[in-house]
């Protein structure tokens, strides 16, 4: 049994799937690193909204060359479990985790939050948490998968990792609702942020809810992985 182990692990350490996790856990570093920088932004702090926006590219360029090097050893990985175009599809949507994570930073630094009322920044706090919450869930499930190829994708195993997506769904289902509630609110306060403030915010809104958006999307891509294999 040990040596069986041992044999299926030694093909994932020569499959994609190690640098995947990886990968996975770049994405919600920057995400982590986001919420630093939100709180910054907030707070009015644009040196600190600076240092995690710089900290998030570093990030998503180390995502980047990870995604390339999986790319390169699908093709000459001879004993995939998986459906190659399935795993792809599923790394390029959780590849958009970070790629959100650098644009909503960057977003930030476009202009001072000065006139932004209370109000509005609790919500976005508030939008940030959940969206965190979303790709903290989604990287356990991402890591579910080293599991699933041990045991060569065990019923039990299987069972366990398809009761977290859903988990993830609904936490995205709440990251839309707060979406919405956040942009009727900005939208409240158009005489005080004037044209420019509100599409500035609502950027920002969008940016921050498409983190939660492709974590669902690739827990999605996920399940359709493992139900197809």
């Amino acid at each position: 049994m040990k040596d069986y182990i041992r044999s299926v692990l030694d093909v994932v350490a020569e499959s994609p799937f190690l640098p995947l996790e990886t990968h996975a856990k770049k994405g919600v570093l920057a995400v982590e690193k986001l919420a630093e920088a939100m709180e910054a932004y907030c707070a009015g702090n644009q040196s600190i909204l600076e240092e995690r926006t710089d900290e998030i590219d570093k990030l998503e360029h180390e995502a980047d060359k990870l995604k390339q090097k999986i790319r390169a050893s699908i093709p000459s990985s001879v004993r995939l479990p998986v459906n190659k175009k399935d795993l792809l599809s599923f790394l390029k949507q959780q590849d958009s985790i970070a790629d959100y994570a650098q644009t909503a930073a960057y977003w930030m630094t476009l202009r001072s939050c000065k006139d932004v009322p209370e109000e509005i920044k609790k919500g976005f706090l508030e939008l940030m948490n959940t969206s965190l919450k979303t790709a903290r869930l989604y990287d356990e499930l991402a890591g579910a998968l080293y599991k699933l190829l041990a045991t060569s994708f065990s019923k039990e195993e299987i069972k366990e990792t398809m009761t977290i997506i859903p988990e993830v769904e609904r936490l995205e289902h709440d990251v839309d609702v707060l979406e919405t509630a956040l942009l009727k609110n900005i939208f409240e306060y158009e005489d005080v942020l004037g044209g420019a403030g509100v599409c500035h915010l609502m950027g920002l809104v969008e940016r921050i809810g498409g983190i939660a958006d492709k974590s669902a999307s690739a827990a999605d891509r996920l399940r359709t992985m493992i139900l197809r294999r």
